[in-house]
């Protein structure tokens, strides 16, 4: 799936967007509210009592965009829940919603020859001009020679890298119509300190090359040779690891990622941004220009950040898109998931496995200056997180939950309970195949793991029927040898000082955890108690941790508080095994 923005034009009739829907509704309940998407205004008319779910809907109904592929986001927080009202998320008359589309994953290609042929084919958004070149080849027999090929859409030359869903944000026609042509080929001799070129520039004609070549008896090459003063490779791009501590010794899975990712960029493969999510994430590849091999997320250009290439608003306190959370420190918390993401035979830095228990892609902290980066200001040098790309077969949303295996559904729950995940849902869980044929899920995009509380901790596997089927004893076992004192510290080692209150959240959402599997709670029973069941209602987890507050006087150390909270939890906890 692929998320964009799509241009639209401001609504002049604002009662063409909803007609006769305020009809008999009292007039304290109609708000006038308007849609921002793509530097568009659109002016909608809503109830105070709708449901996020009937706005989308109702944007559905008047726009034609489904609403799976609408996110909103309103006063620098996304209105995630969909059952919400629109009071409750505190959304008033005049208020704007900014509006991030995930686009249809099929795109109508009009393709036209140099030879006059022409044909259309639908393709996949997620993929790339290079895919469509073999397309063409597949459809037209004619077009052999993939290198020799250019693709062009209005007037611009497109690389074979270029994304489809990208070429769809500069294109409002629903259908790309492509031009087709042989390129010239420029070969090099080195002569001395020069390179002679030799440039060869192919006739365009109906008949294929081979044919006219055999007809005339003569060669459809034409040469011309001139020298070149020998020009240094480009290096205007840099990576490199961030490292705080001297101590640190990169694994070699680090270190050949940042390797492969470097190769791609010194061959002069551009970054490519995804359509994906509401912050700045590009597809880095490799030197063969054939492969991805990271993905980059600055922290410049996270949701909501000065440099966000989505038109989201600036944050106006610094904090995220989802309470709790802060605008910049996404990449930090992208990497703390991968770290503690334990291997089961204990601590990755002593066992020296590369895969956790959850199954992070492998994630590290990086500088990196390209000119293919969001740069409105002039090119800056970014910090942001560098994670493998893994191959994948989509996403969980992509498919229904039936078909996942228990365990692989309980490793991604135990990840997401203990770092209190707030964004958690089937989109950033991608679908893998293990070198033994089975099915295996990828937990991505944890930027918004361990918040400062647990508002808005959400769990889209709550309610997949995985869930409700106990922990195994191996995965019990590795939940009590988890250690949050040993986590935060892990942390600290690699450069993140937890600031309290995450550190709080982490030690109470691992106390939960280990109890909860130790008296035999399923993830939808200890889910349930970290999430909210409505916008507005506290979650058991935000109760217990109130009433541990409230039995203590000010200034009492968090040693003290944490051992209020254990006596709140069993309280709960026995409440509900019983």
């Amino acid at each position: 799936m692929a998320s964009g923005g799509v241009a639209i034009s401001p609504m002049q009739n604002e009662s063409s967007v909803c007609p006769g829907y305020m009809h008999d509704q009292p007039s304290s309940e109609a708000i006038l509210i308007y849609v921002a998407v793509s530097g568009s205004m659109i002016p909608l008319r809503v109830l105070k009592s709708d449901s996020i779910e009937s706005v989308k809907l109702r944007i559905q109904t008047y726009k034609g965009f489904v609403v799976k592929n609408q996110r909103l986001v309103c006063g620098g927080r996304e209105l995630a829940r969909s059952d919400s009202l629109v009071r409750e998320y505190g959304v008033t008359d005049g208020n704007v919603l900014h509006l991030v589309l995930r686009l249809s994953d099929l795109q109508v290609i009009s393709v036209r020859t140099s030879c006059g042929k022409e044909f259309t084919f639908h393709v996949e958004r997620c993929q790339d001009v290079g895919y469509v070149k073999h397309q063409i080849a597949r459809k037209k027999k004619g077009l052999v020679d993939l290198d020799d090929q250019e693709i062009i859409c209005n007037g611009e030359l497109l690389e074979d890298q270029r994304l489809i869903t990208d070429i769809c944000k500069n294109n409002n026609d629903a259908v790309i119509h492509l031009f087709v042509r042989k390129t010239a080929k420029i070969r090099a001799k080195p002569i001395d300190k020069n390179y002679e070129l030799s440039i060869v520039a192919p006739q365009l004609n109906d008949k294929r090359d081979d044919e006219v070549e055999r007809e005339s008896g003569y060669s459809l090459e034409t040469k011309k040779t001139l020298e070149v003063p020998r020009k240094p490779p480009n290096r205007d791009f840099f990576l490199e690891p961030v490292i705080v501590n001297s101590k640190i010794e990169m694994p070699s899975v680090l270190e050949d990622l940042v390797k492969s990712t470097y190769q791609g960029l010194a061959r002069g493969n551009y970054p490519i941004r995804s359509a994906e999510g509401t912050g700045g994430a590009y597809f880095m590849m490799d030197a063969s220009g054939k492969k991805y091999v990271s993905v980059f997320k600055p922290i410049d250009e996270e949701p909501m950040a000065v440099n966000n290439p989505r038109d989201l608003p600036l944050s106006v306190n610094g904090e995220g898109l989802k309470k709790g959370t802060k605008v910049g420190q996404g990449a930090l918390r992208e990497v703390a998931a991968y770290i503690i993401d334990h291997p089961k035979k204990g601590h990755r830095l002593i066992s020296g496995e590369e895969r956790g228990f959850a199954g992070v892609p492998p994630t590290m902290l990086v500088k990196c200056l390209h000119g293919g980066f969001n740069h409105p200001d002039g090119l800056t040098v970014k910090i942001g997180s560098l994670q493998m790309f893994v191959e994948n077969y989509g996403s969980c949303e992509d498919m229904g939950p039936g078909a996942f295996p228990v365990k692989e559904v309980h490793k991604i729950s135990v990840l997401d309970i203990r770092m209190a995940n707030a964004d958690r849902h089937a989109g950033n869980i991608l679908v893998s195949k293990g070198e033994d044929g089975r099915t295996v899920l990828i937990p991505i995009d944890h930027g918004y793991c361990l918040p400062e509380s647990f508002e808005d901790c959400t769990f889209d596997w709550l309610y997949w029927p995985q869930a409700c089927e106990p922990y195994t004893a191996e995965t019990i076992e590795f939940i009590k040898s988890l250690d949050a004192e040993e986590d935060i510290a892990l942390l600290k080692f690699y450069g993140w000082v937890l600031p309290l209150e995450c550190a709080r959240t982490l030690r109470i959402s691992t106390m939960l955890l280990k109890k909860g599997a130790e008296r035999g709670l399923t993830p939808y029973v200890i889910g349930s108690i970290m999430c909210r069941e409505t916008l507005t209602k506290e979650s058991v987890i935000e109760e217990i941790v109130q009433e541990a507050l409230d039995s203590l006087l000010p200034g009492t150390s968090e040693a003290a508080f944490m051992e209020s909270v254990s006596h709140f939890m069993d309280r709960h906890l026995d409440k509900i095994a019983k």
